[in-house]
């Protein structure tokens, strides 16, 4: 069974929401439908909340990528945004995620309207949010339990493509996956730091990009975990 929270505990965490907005805009977050959707999000119980009260729970909403199991983790809030506003997502449009994960930054995908594929290697995970995100009312998301590097032909071209794992290089799959004015958000990059990288699709063969800043992530594995 799932945590669920009094409704004192509730009432407590939309304030922590509403301050974890301000402190993200003022870190540069501009997008009000990326801000929206954190806002009313209940990041709180994407953490394992199946023996009680996580003692994570009380870091849900500070500035904090923390452990959600599988040797994975939740990223920031402020990557979760900037990643999602370098979308430019509108309603309507097809994304595909690259680590669903705990299915976090999948939910906010919903929230802006997109209609949502999502990969994710780590088997464990993949059963745990398969069921969690329609236990919390998110039914809509396609979830797969596949390689990232390969994308997912079957349902492309995509308008956005983003990716939560540090790549090495950026998967050709993906490219070719795209559709022509799309945009692909992915950091790129060995060891513990990644570069974050904006492409825009010109053509099929070419793309504008634009590198910006450095980002923490954990490393984009190819191959399904059988774990």
């Amino acid at each position: 069974m799932f945590y669920k929270v009094s409704k004192e505990d509730e009432y407590l965490f939309q304030g922590k929401r509403k301050r974890l907005v301000e402190l993200l805009k003022s870190k540069g977050i501009t997008n009000a439908n990326v801000l929206s959707a954190i806002e009313k999000i209940p990041r709180h119980l994407f953490f394992d909340p199946t023996t009680g009260r996580p003692a994570l729970i009380d870091h849900a909403y500070s500035d904090k990528a923390l452990p959600i199991g599988a040797g994975q983790t939740i990223s920031h809030p402020y990557t979760v945004a900037f990643q999602t506003q370098l979308l430019d997502l509108k309603a309507g449009e097809k994304v595909l995620e690259i680590g669903t994960g705990c299915g976090y930054q999948t939910v906010v995908l919903l929230e802006m309207g997109a209609k949502v594929y999502s990969i994710e290697r780590q088997k464990q995970l993949f059963d745990k949010t398969k069921l969690f995100l329609p236990f919390i009312g998110y039914n809509s998301a396609k979830l797969i339990y596949g390689d990232g590097y390969k994308g997912l032909p079957q349902f492309a071209p995509y308008d956005k493509i983003i990716v939560t794992a540090g790549a090495p290089y950026l998967p050709n799959d993906l490219l070719i996956q795209l559709k022509v004015g799309g945009i692909i958000v992915i950091p790129i990059g060995e060891g513990e730091v990644q570069e974050m990288v904006w492409l825009k699709k010109t053509s099929e063969s070419t793309f504008d990009r634009k590198n910006l800043g450095n980002f923490k992530f954990v490393p984009l594995l190819s191959s399904k975990s059988k774990t």
